[in-house]
């Protein structure tokens, strides 16, 4: 591929983080020539942060290859109905079907994380001790860190995902990135998922975090997707 014909790779998170948790691939991303940007988000409603990702879609230059990890999943899969979007890759990620909520999928499939959350002033925090569920596979020194960033989403996000239409993995070619080890989006819920918008599937032995735990593997899915989708 030339540079030129590179798409573009816009990267969305999930909560308790920020842009910043794709701070390992981006990197390797810049250097093979793509454009990247990552979306920062307030977590405060669905509907602005999927506006967000809109807005940034402006500001860079098309094809696009949407990249969601965990709620960026569900962000991902409505603002990938834009016409300059032409691949998702999803990272341990949830992704809503017309009438579903990430909170009626995740009741689907329970997981440990959530009893290690506490909600305070309309935001659902994660405990210290919670990182053990989050990102268990990285140093104790590594998920002190990622607490002491963690961003806590509005207490309602996950119930404020009901999609009407535009459903982006039902059109566009799809990757997911399986965590078999996650304990924050159940490993059997993200085999679904994957399954129903029949993506193409890698499976790695990681926390909720691959981007942080396994960035070489994550760097590779999406290079591989990026080089599809321009084909």
């Amino acid at each position: 591929m030339s540079t030129q014909t590179k798409p573009t790779i816009v990267f969305c998170h999930g909560i308790w983080a920020d842009g910043s948790c794709f701070n390992k691939v981006i990197p390797a991303l810049q250097a093979d020539g793509h454009q990247v940007m990552a979306v920062q988000y307030g977590l405060d409603s669905y509907a602005e942060d999927v506006a967000a990702i809109k807005r940034t879609l402006n500001r860079v230059s098309g094809p696009v290859l949407l990249v969601g990890h965990s709620y960026g999943g569900a962000t991902i899969t409505a603002a990938g109905a834009d016409d300059r979007v032409v691949g998702l890759v999803y990272i341990a990620a949830v992704a809503p079907d017309v009438g579903e909520t990430v909170q009626s999928q995740l009741d689907k499939y329970p997981s440990d994380i959530f009893g290690r959350v506490e909600v305070s002033d309309g935001r659902a925090w994660m405990m210290p001790n919670g990182t053990e569920f989050f990102a268990g596979d990285l140093s104790p020194e590594e998920q002190k860190v990622v607490w002491a960033t963690h961003y806590a989403p509005a207490a309602d996000l996950f119930l404020q995902q009901k999609l009407t239409g535009g459903i982006a993995w039902k059109t566009k070619p799809s990757w997911f990135i399986l965590a078999r080890k996650d304990h924050t989006v159940h490993p059997e819920l993200q085999r679904f998922l994957a399954t129903r918008m029949k993506a193409r599937i890698t499976e790695v032995e990681s926390s909720h975090v691959p981007m942080l735990s396994k960035p070489e593997l994550v760097i590779d899915v999406i290079r591989k997707a990026a080089a599809e989708v321009v084909r």
